[in-house]
């Protein structure tokens, strides 16, 4: 990965499942749990854990407003669970395997229901967690079908009991938020199966982009002198020599390509002018919208609306005859939309869509180890069940295991790069076989 240090911050993450995803998943699993029971201690409220590294750098005196009420709803928190390391170990070398031509696990790709048994937390762990949570009043929803991951519901007067930490009102730049204050805390009883809450706050990740003024050309002059010209979908097809693929007739027809978002689009009109403008219309693609495990309707989010069309408009550029799905569910107070639809598409009963692509910018150091650890296990999760990523400026398929075992640093989310008039760019092509290309 490379990383421009005024870009360190700034993360989109795109990930693809290769072509052959179409290939029969894993038949059965072996028998029995895998996972070794980690919870073997009675719980002891009065010998605690802290979970360093989940208080956002706004948390401070400075933008400190006061405690939230004591019945502030907390809904659909997630806590992240891990598996014992001698079966993270094993998942590592599965998803080697599984893009090994000589291991008989070669595109052995699992359900997610398969995931579960074979690499998640013990039942009896999660059942520990389960009464621990409900004890303090939580609502437990759910707990996805991986068993690395749990819905919970409650308040903030049940968060500072369960979490030794309180949630304040904040004020940045003008912004309201909530935040916790403090490193949570856990029985060190639980510590070995609970990773963290992925969130506590309300800061989500947020639209990459940077708006221009409209205009009808399509070269303007530059900021430091000369001339810059608009990248559109020719440029694309030329860049990345898409236009043979295209003349021998493989467009993306026959795939699915996941936006993941966090809102719906303003209007459709937009793609398809866009498609119109730049002689796209002739293919066969479609745009539809689905809010993943019925998840909440987000409607429309301010500002991340011009990102979701973005991720429209450059996915039908690189692959004309792909059907366009956007995946969007609500944000809650603490958790992003866009995560909770990944996680409803590749814990979902039905197998996930060929392709699925995140676009949203965050810090892995703002973002906290806890929200870090989560999205890095979902990807984990994901190329088990086919999920491929590519690099861009790399022509060959790359594994997502590899970035996901080298990169947890980053939290699974690249560094952006502004192209033209359109600021960035991104596309996908499934051609024959394992053809995935992504890129900005």
């Amino acid at each position: 990965m490379h990383i421009k240090p005024r870009f360190a911050c700034a993360f989109a993450v795109i990930l693809a499942l290769a072509c052959t995803s179409q290939v029969a998943h894993t038949e059965g699993t072996q028998s029995g749990r895998r996972a070794r029971v980690l919870i073997t201690q009675n719980i002891d409220e009065a010998k605690l854990v802290m979970l360093r590294g989940n208080v956002r750098p706004e948390a401070s005196a400075v933008n400190d407003r006061g405690a939230v009420p004591e019945n502030f709803a907390m809904e659909h928190m997630l806590l992240q669970l891990q598996r014992p390391p001698e079966l993270e170990k094993e998942l590592q070398q599965f998803i080697d395997d599984l893009h090994d031509p000589q291991s008989p696990n070669f595109h052995k790709w699992l359900t997610a229901q398969q995931f579960g048994e074979r690499f998640g937390v013990a039942q009896q762990d999660v059942d520990n967690v389960t009464r621990w949570l409900e004890s303090f009043g939580f609502k437990v929803n759910f707990v996805y079908p991986s068993l690395t991951l749990m819905d919970f519901s409650g308040n903030a007067s049940q968060v500072r009991a369960a979490f030794h930490t309180e949630i304040h009102y904040l004020d940045v730049q003008g912004a309201r938020h909530i935040a916790n204050v403090s490193e949570p805390q856990i029985p060190a009883a639980l510590a070995p199966a609970v990773l963290g809450i992925v969130s506590l706050h309300d800061f989500k990740p947020r639209g990459a982009h940077k708006m221009r003024v409209p205009s009808a050309a399509f070269t303007f002059p530059g900021k430091s002198g000369g001339t810059e010209y608009a990248m559109v979908p020719g440029d694309l097809a030329t860049i990345y020599n898409l236009n043979p693929l295209f003349n021998s007739g493989v467009s993306g027809q026959g795939q699915t390509i996941a936006l993941i978002e966090n809102t719906n689009l303003f209007s459709t009109s937009d793609w398809n002018t866009f498609r119109s403008t730049f002689g796209l219309s002739s293919f066969s693609g479609s745009l539809s919208t689905v809010h993943p495990g019925n998840c909440a309707n987000p409607g429309l989010v301010g500002g991340n609306e011009g990102e979701a069309i973005l991720d429209a408009e450059w996915a039908t550029a690189a692959a004309p005859g792909a059907a366009i799905l956007m995946a969007t569910c609500a944000d809650t107070s603490t958790t992003f939309g866009g995560l909770i639809a990944m996680q409803n598409l590749i814990n979902a009963n039905s197998q996930p869509p060929a392709i699925m692509s995140v676009s949203y910018a965050a810090c892995e150091v703002e973002n906290g180890s806890s929200a870090n650890a989560a999205f890095n296990s979902a990807y984990q999760q994901a190329v088990s069940e086919g999920v491929w990523r590519r690099r861009r400026g790399h022509v060959r398929p790359r594994r997502f295991s590899s970035y996901a075992r080298h990169h947890r640093k980053w939290s699974g989310i690249q560094s952006v790069r502004r192209c033209g008039r359109w600021n960035r760019f991104r596309g996908h092509l499934c051609g024959n076989k394992q053809h995935v290309l992504e890129f900005f």
